[in-house]
């Protein structure tokens, strides 16, 4: 499946109440575990770079971050695609229409960037056995929660979250999609030690962009001048993402992903 095709596929999906199935206990949407064995199957490369974070943790930051990073502070050739395209959500599946990002990772030629949010446990084995590089970013669970809400509210291929005190109980039983928080940001703590993981937290990553960007740099065996270093933590700042329309996701999901109801980057 190329870029090309991927473009004319409609991305107007309406409502689809999309209940959660479990996967060796992690609830998923019913669609993705319709294709779960597609998923596990999955044939990582060495070249790999994988953002992994618990949903609504920095995954679009550190993917645009990365992008730049691998672009040389390029601005024009990270605008090539939406997030969404340019970096393929690997477990994400949404049937009507069919719309999977495995498809379009398997296309993909090398190196490729992907992204996830499936916990430790459940990613598919051959990126352990092809040793490729993982990057995770973790966020205090408070502020994961209350960003994760409102993703909800906003996303209709996600079930709806009830009220807040309702999804607070359900986020802190671990029964809402992807499971729970806790034993996430722990086991790819745990990974970390055994794999080639880079494990950031959301938080170091706000108070002083520059030395995370650095750190990212460093693990993707990239040296940037002071000049291209600047320009990145700019272009990846709160204000000027939320204003990006190939960052901010406007673009995709016009039936899926209601603006109006909460942006997809609120407060950053």
């Amino acid at each position: 499946l190329t870029m090309e095709k991927m473009k004319d596929l409609s991305l107007k999906e309406t409502r689809i109440p999309s209940e959660l199935r479990e996967v060796e206990g992690v609830p998923l949407t019913q669609p993705m575990s319709s294709i779960w064995d597609q998923v596990w199957k999955f044939k990582a490369r060495p070249d790999d770079v994988l953002i992994a974070t618990y949903a609504k943790a920095g995954t679009t930051w550190t993917q645009e971050i990365v992008d730049m990073i691998q672009q040389n502070g390029d601005t024009e050739k990270c605008k090539r695609e939406t997030t969404y395209k340019r970096h393929p959500f690997i477990e994400w599946f949404i049937a009507e229409p069919p719309s999977a990002r495995l498809e379009l990772a398997e296309a993909m030629p090398s190196p490729r960037t992907m992204k996830t949010h499936l916990p430790v446990q459940l990613l598919p084995p051959s990126f352990w056995e092809q040793n490729s590089k993982i990057i995770y970013v973790a966020r205090n669970a408070k502020d994961n929660l209350v960003s994760y809400y409102h993703f909800h509210r906003m996303n209709k291929a996600l079930p709806d979250p009830g009220t807040w005190e309702e999804f607070v109980e359900k986020f802190m039983a671990g029964k809402v999609l992807w499971g729970s928080w806790y034993d996430h940001v722990k086991g790819w703590w745990k990974a970390k030690d055994k794999h080639r993981i880079l494990y950031l937290f959301y938080e170091d990553m706000k108070e002083n962009p520059k030395q995370e960007i650095q750190k990212i740099a460093k693990f993707l065996e990239k040296d940037l001048s002071q000049e291209v270093l600047n320009k990145i933590v700019h272009s990846t700042s709160f204000e000027v993402m939320k204003e990006n329309p190939m960052a901010n996701y406007t673009r995709d999901f016009p039936g899926i992903m209601d603006h109006s109801v909460s942006p997809f980057m609120r407060k950053g």
